[in-house]
């Protein structure tokens, strides 16, 4: 399966990004957020002074208007990245059958996001098991239809899909491995799928108790170590952080992205 060259407004952008996923928390508010602070676009706003990058959750669930893309695109500067996570419609319900017209329709809205445009993530259901043929098919349905250019991220959460005719359909698609981490899915720690992809892409979803677990330095310094790697390479790198709870994840990704620059 070849590989389309990325347009301008989609191309991987090379660097490091480091953000959480989502970013309009209320159990953010003084913890992170300072009082008055209060809408959507108020807190992306001030969320966007101190990250460079957000993944969009609110997309999973729901079909946001272009208008909404617009508002959260005109609340960060240029330069800011969304990464977006596709829906459940498509990954849960239709579970990646008969879903170009559904794909053509999410793409459609998040692209009015441009340049902000990242990564769009595919989280497969934890009873997905590994199908190679559906994934192949659905890998051509991106590849000929309008997200050809695209930078598609995979995250399996059922341990079939790690084996390396997985990681074959991925890299001949430009797509990643998402290396997601937690105490309860499955996780292949080092990227098998960065070399094609040209990007690598992390979600921490707590090494404790699912979203809501803080990562030590101590772990986050392995991490780190893992990253610098693939930006010694010229990978671009992409960082979110799941555990959203108390706040835990603004702390690690403040912590990780020091570390990475500063170790």
């Amino acid at each position: 399966m070849g590989r389309k060259r990325a347009t301008p407004e989609t191309a991987v952008k090379p660097g490091l990004y480091v953000g959480t996923s989502g970013w309009s928390y209320g159990g953010w508010d003084r913890l992170f957020y300072p009082d008055g602070v209060k809408t959507t676009e108020a807190r992306l706003a001030f969320y966007a002074r101190h990250f460079d990058t957000v993944e969009i959750n609110y997309t999973f669930y729901h079909l946001p208007k272009p208008q909404t893309y617009e508002k959260w695109k005109a609340a960060a500067p240029t330069g800011f990245l969304f990464a977006v996570k596709a829906s459940r419609y498509i990954t849960h319900i239709l579970r990646l059958q008969r879903s170009a017209e559904a794909w053509a329709r999410f793409l459609s809205g998040a692209r009015t996001l441009g340049r902000r445009l990242g990564p769009i993530l595919f989280q497969l259901p934890p009873s997905f098991r590994a199908d190679h043929a559906r994934l192949s098919r659905f890998l051509e349905v991106i590849r000929r239809g309008p997200g050809s250019s695209v930078q598609p991220v995979f995250e399996f959460r059922h341990s079939t899909w790690f084996t390396e005719a997985t990681y074959e359909l991925l890299r001949g698609a430009g797509a990643a491995l998402c290396i997601a981490h937690s105490s309860r899915y499955p996780c292949v720690e080092e990227p098998p799928t960065a070399e094609a992809a040209l990007f690598v892409y992390y979600r921490f979803h707590g090494p404790g108790e699912l979203f809501a677990s803080r990562y030590s330095d101590r772990e986050l310094r392995v991490w780190a170590r893992r990253i610098r790697f693939h930006q010694a390479r010229g990978a671009a790198v992409y960082v979110y952080f799941n555990n959203d709870v108390n706040g835990y994840a603004v702390d690690n990704a403040r912590m990780l992205r020091r570390l990475i620059e500063t170790e």
